[in-house]
């Protein structure tokens, strides 16, 4: 199982870490489509520790999610480019 990072990447750039975390992401979109609060999706996707950890958590949990809407708006046109 690959690293989570404490942050998602923040640049117009698609990185190998987005490579390696489409899974992640499809998996928080799923979550937030399906109405998950963010503590669960934090613990069972993230594998964060709201309860011990939670403005961690919460931070790792809000910089992924808004990385996989990117991935979902834009991000995804690099990959295809990249695939040809």
């Amino acid at each position: 199982m690959t690293e989570i990072a404490d942050r998602a990447p923040n640049t117009p750039e698609l990185t190998d870490y987005d490579r390696a975390h489409l899974v992640t992401y499809l998996r928080l979109l799923d979550a937030e489509a399906s109405g998950a609060a963010w503590e669960e999706a934090a613990a069972v996707v993230l594998r964060a520790d709201p309860g011990r950890q939670r403005d961690a958590a919460r931070l790792r949990y809000e910089t992924h999610t808004r990385r996989a809407r990117w991935m979902a708006d834009a991000g995804y046109l690099q990959l295809a480019r990249a695939a040809r």
